[in-house]
Parts: C-alpha cells; sequence; structure tokens
C-alpha cells in the first residue's frame, strides 16, 4: 500500500474518537487502523497508510471488544474482517517500534545499555528516558530508578527484547539521550511506549515509580516527567 504523509507537529497531537469508547482523545493514545483492499482490518500504528483511519484507543480490552463485537464495519459502513488475533498483534507491532526506535539511538550514539553506564548517564543530569527489563531483578532497578528523578521511566520490555535492540544476549537497564538530535527518537519511543502500556496491563509487569512518579508500566498510562 502507498504512503501518504507522515503526521507531526500540530497534527500529531490532534484529537481522534474512538470507535469504541466513543469519547475523543489526542491521537497519541489511540492506534489507527485502516480497511485494506482485500476488505481486512490493517493496523497502522505508524499512522502512514492511505484511506480512512479508524481509530481504536490504545488498550487491549477496548480493541478485543472492536473485534468481538465487529465494530470495524459497523464504523467502516460496509463488511470488512478483523483477524481474532488482531489484538496480539498491534501489541507485537508496538513492541517492536519500540525496538527499531531504541536501536535507531543506539546506532545514533544517544543509548546506552547495563547498569555501570545507565548510572553514570543519571547520575550525569542529562535528560532522557530510563528503561529497566519487566524482569529483570528488583533490587537493581530500584537503585536506577531512584536515580531518575524526574525522568520518566519505561518498564514495559523484557530483558530479551530489550537485549536485541542492543545486539546483547541479556539487557536489564537502558537510557536514551534526549538532549540535542536524540530528542526526536525519544518523543517517539515516549509515545510508543504509552500505547504499548495499554497492551500490557494484563502481564504481570509490576508498577513502578520513581520519586517523581514519573512512570511507564503495564498497569497504567504513561505521565510525562
Amino acid at each position: 500500500m502507498s504512503r501518504r504523509r507522515d503526521p507531526g507537529g500540530e497534527q500529531a497531537e490532534s484529537e481522534r474518537r474512538c470507535l469504541v469508547t466513543r469519547e475523543s482523545g489526542p491521537r497519541g493514545g489511540l492506534v489507527r487502523f485502516v480497511v485494506a483492499p482485500d476488505d481486512t482490518i490493517v493496523p497502522d500504528v505508524d499512522e502512514k497508510l492511505p484511506g480512512r483511519g479508524l481509530w481504536v484507543t490504545a488498550d487491549r480490552a477496548v480493541l478485543g471488544r472492536a473485534v468481538d463485537k465487529k465494530l470495524f464495519g459497523r464504523s467502516a459502513k460496509r463488511a470488512v474482517r478483523a483477524d481474532p488475533g488482531l489484538v496480539d498483534r498491534v501489541e507485537d507491532l508496538l513492541v517492536r517500534r519500540c525496538l527499531d526506535l531504541l536501536a535507531m539511538a543506539r546506532r545514533a550514539g544517544t543509548a546506552v545499555a547495563g547498569q555501570v553506564k545507565v548510572r553514570q548517564a543519571l547520575q550525569s543530569g542529562r535528560p532522557g528516558l530510563l528503561l529497566e527489563a519487566s524482569d529483570g531483578a528488583e533490587d537493581g532497578r530500584r537503585r536506577l530508578r531512584a536515580l531518575a528523578g524526574e525522568r520518566p521511566v519505561v518498564a514495559l520490555l523484557s530483558a530479551a527484547e530489550l537485549a536485541g535492540a542492543f545486539g546483547r544476549e541479556h539487557t536489564v537497564h537502558a537510557f536514551v539521550d534526549s538532549g540535542g538530535p536524540g530528542g526526536g527518537l525519544v518523543d517517539r519511543l515516549h509515545r510508543n511506549a504509552d500505547r504499548l502500556a495499554g497492551f500490557r496491563g494484563s502481564t504481570s509487569v509490576p508498577r513502578l515509580e520513581n520519586p517523581a512518579g514519573t512512570c511507564i508500566q503495564g498497569a497504567g498510562p504513561l505521565m510525562d516527567g
């Protein structure tokens, strides 16, 4: 499918209405879908595919209702097919998008991994985003979280998933610097992690908070630090 213009600036912050809840909100909190030529529902997490967008709140239960109750067809005003595995597919796409952005930050030299390097980055006072593996040891995570201050914390990805973005075997801690040219990548990672939080709320990800209360984890929405 051809591409349409990338969202950005004020457009990226415009509101959309969820076809399930009928509530409007910033598009960063919803996932866009389009109807493919074969009448199947296709997730468009990058918001670039052509066609009329069908928007659903970034939440596992809400999207499940859209599939189960055939609400996509009602909104599109035509017969469409939504794969029963659509919810899991969207989660996988959001995970992949987060990891791709993290890998891009690593290649740009604005992301580091490992407890020592992350501690140094946090102690330097540089602005950025702290990531910690959802299945990492709590003691180590708590110590670095205490250094995060007002920086947001993402605790949605597993150690194996984080490791893949850095080409390592195991990664529990990572930091992405938002200063300078890396700021755009952090903003995009922040946004996609916010949406992913709605799909990983049913997993065994613990609730994490730093002293400022800024946290991104499976049980609630992302909050800006």
